[in-house]
């Protein structure tokens, strides 16, 4: 998963019968997402209620994103950060936080989480101003709500 807010289905017997989609449980990030809450939160609601799953619910297994290998390297050189920075070596840890940035420039599990572990106010914060932007820029590069045309 590379971004935030999603939604991933998954039944009692730890099967993902939905994959990752941009899923929300209110609108608080309607105007950020495009998506409305409505809708998927009562097809949330009738599958748990009676196992009835959404008309587009296909395949879970050909529906899953996976990561390029840019993405795979990305989230390999935030491991390694995490750990450096754990272990007492923050000027490591900060190198490696910026390449699994430059690798997957809009993930936001990689760049707005490694924020609070430098010490970076994600709300409050020039680094997140400029990430905002950035994105904004390249035309909201997002997952692709179900249902829609696929992003630019």
């Amino acid at each position: 998963m590379i971004n935030v807010p999603t939604m991933v289905w998954i039944d009692e017997g730890g099967r993902i019968v939905r994959p990752n989609d941009v899923a929300v449980t209110n609108d608080l990030f309607k105007d950020f997402t495009g998506v409305e809450s409505g809708p998927r939160m009562a097809a949330l609601r009738e599958w748990a209620r009676d196992g009835t799953l959404p008309a587009d619910a296909g395949d879970p297994r050909a529906e899953l994103m996976m990561p390029t290998a840019e993405e795979q390297l990305a989230r390999a050189e935030f491991t390694l950060a995490w750990f450096l920075h754990r272990n007492g070596r923050p000027g490591a840890a900060a190198r490696h936080f910026q390449r699994a940035g430059e690798l997957s420039p809009f993930d936001w599990t990689i760049r707005r989480a490694s924020m609070p572990i430098r010490g970076v106010d994600p709300m409050g914060s020039v680094e997140m101003a400029d990430l905002m932007s950035e994105w904004i820029q390249a035309g909201r590069p997002y997952y692709r709500p179900r249902g829609s045309s696929p992003a630019n």
